[in-house]
């Protein structure tokens, strides 16, 4: 061991003395954040792209959608059976072309409603549905109704989409 030592001159003649005779290290250079390779900088850009691809395939998709979350906010403000419907008759003119959707009646509407949806209309929901606008004004639909109709809002497969 060597003879250390203090500033005035003395050797330290304890473990204390040593150690207030240690110096700080230097900071260490700053790393920097940039990449150092062309490749960090590809799949950065690579990246930026494809969370706008993604930010515009959402934002398509909602605008596209947007008249099922009208219609859902209008089926659970509506309380009667020829209200709902209508919400029905107008979401499926939205979705479908207007020349398959606007002369449907009767049997071949319910039909339509089952065959484009996972929602199924039972031969009594499709009754009931089919006699909504003959009601009275004020009849409220069965809950078995109001479910199917929301179910078909949510599942259908729209083909002409605006």
């Amino acid at each position: 061991m060597s003879d250390a030592a203090t500033p005035t001159g003395e050797a330290p003649d304890s473990l204390i003395g040593l150690i207030n005779l240690l110096v700080e290290p230097p900071e260490p250079a700053p790393v920097s954040m940039m990449p150092q390779t062309w490749g960090w900088a590809v799949l950065a850009a690579l990246l930026a792209l494809l969370l706008a691809w993604g930010v515009w395939r959402w934002l398509l998709h909602r605008r596209r959608n947007a008249y099922r979350r009208a219609a859902l906010d209008e089926l659970s403000a509506t309380g009667t059976t020829a209200g709902l419907a209508a919400i029905l008759r107008r979401a499926a003119l939205v979705a479908y072309p207007r020349t398959e959707v606007a002369a449907l009646s009767g049997p071949s509407w319910v039909a339509f409603l089952n065959g484009s949806s996972a929602a199924q209309f039972t031969e009594a929901l499709g009754n009931e549905l089919r006699r909504a606008v003959y009601r009275e004004d004020g009849a409220a639909p069965s809950a078995e109704l109001r479910t199917a109709a929301e179910r078909w809002l949510r599942t259908h497969r729209a083909e002409g989409a605006r």
